[in-house]
């Protein structure tokens, strides 16, 4: 039976469109897609000593690298954030394939709209610019001894409790990241 070439070239299309809007769609939401690379994930994870006693909020989840990650190896509880309606799509057919729908919570809006309060772990791969302005709110919203792991990208002012070069993942401890960095001389 001969292929239609007419019908291969639109599903070839509609492929290529669907690639082209996950990818860059994002960009008209405010933000980029790049997926956190696995071995960043996990080392955001380990940094941030997880327990089944932590609410994760994962800022600009994607399709879920930490989300779902911090759910099954550690029991944390976990709010992912996403303004791309399309990966909210797709974190919540994890959500439900997964069997992760009193763990994981997927909310579809701004990060700048949360009330972080209730976040014992802040999870981030942000761009500077959205680094910078999420500072502030966490600043006057964050518990005391509240952590938030961000990959790539540091908080400008704060000093990281860790950084691991390998992966690019810094580690802060809230109040403590306010305080001028330590060093080695006067």
């Amino acid at each position: 039976m001969p292929v239609d070439p007419v019908l291969v070239g639109v599903v070839l299309s509609v492929v290529a469109a669907a690639l082209a809007y996950f990818v860059f769609a994002s960009f008209l939401w405010g933000a980029g897609y790049q997926p956190t690379p696995p071995s960043a994930a996990l080392e955001m994870l380990r940094l941030a000593e997880l327990s089944p006693a932590d609410t994760v909020y994962d800022l600009g989840a994607g399709t879920g690298a930490l989300v779902f990650r911090a759910a099954r190896l550690y029991g944390s509880r976990v709010v992912g954030v996403e303004v791309e309606p399309i990966r909210v799509l797709v974190l919540k057919l994890r959500q439900r394939l997964g069997g992760f729908s009193s763990q994981v919570t997927i909310r579809w809006g701004n990060l700048f709209d949360l009330d972080f309060a209730g976040a014992s772990v802040v999870a981030t791969f942000l761009w500077p610019g959205a680094m910078a302005r999420l500072r502030p709110k966490l600043e006057a919203e964050l518990r005391p001894g509240a952590r938030v792991v961000s990959h790539c990208h540091p908080i400008d002012g704060w000093t990281p409790t860790v950084h691991d070069p390998k992966t690019d993942v810094y580690l802060y401890r809230w109040p403590e990241a306010r305080a001028p960095p330590v060093t080695g001389g006067r």
